[in-house]
């Protein structure tokens, strides 16, 4: 994500500063995420994809689609997340441009997080591997393999990796201010 974050924030005309004080993100975090130190939460990457006025995919993707029908994702393709460490957010099918439902396979951290996010949208979440807890304000619900949560991802939530090998979770999003906006038209041919 780092690069094209970078052009992205060059093409929009804003320094630094200014996506940090649109976001409400901090000019440091920026400048990491700039640089490759950091992975952004999808919460922050939707936060930063809406001041960009930018689809989500074209923040993590060389060659985003209009025109695309389908993305295939092989496994192999995808780096192998770190047995421990902070979250680690591999986004899914970033070719297409101007899709509702943006799909992330997830490893969890085990440590809690600093806080609970929240983002627009409905989330879908799939244990693949392992188990997870998912805090929302009043509750914790422990969710193993094959289990699945949606909510209103507008409710503050923070997930975590509770099994002794790290989880592994499909989360879908469904940022309902993209889906306001109309998708580019696809070709057929």
């Amino acid at each position: 994500m780092s690069a094209f974050l970078r052009s992205h924030r060059r093409r929009a005309g804003l320094s630094l500063d200014a996506l940090a004080e649109r976001t409400g993100l901090t000019k440091s975090y920026i400048s990491k995420i700039e640089r490759g130190l950091s992975t952004p939460s999808i919460a922050v990457a939707l936060r930063i994809a809406h001041v960009l006025d930018a689809d989500v995919s074209q923040l993590f993707s060389e060659n985003p689609d209009r025109s695309a029908l389908l993305a295939i994702g092989r496994s192999s393709e995808r780096a192998e997340p770190a047995p421990s460490g902070p979250a680690n957010y591999q986004p899914l099918a970033t070719q297409i441009v101007g899709k509702a439902m943006q799909p992330f396979v997830v490893t969890p951290s085990t440590e809690p997080g600093a806080g609970h996010v929240d983002h627009h949208g409905d989330e879908f979440v799939f244990v693949h591997k392992g188990a997870v807890e998912v805090s929302i304000p009043g509750n914790v619900i422990t969710l193993n393999e094959g289990d699945t949560l949606y909510f209103d991802a507008d409710t503050p939530h923070q997930l975590r990796s509770i099994s002794a090998q790290r989880a592994e979770v499909l989360i879908v999003v469904h940022d309902r201010d993209a889906a306001d906006v109309p998708a580019a038209p696809r070709s057929r041919a």
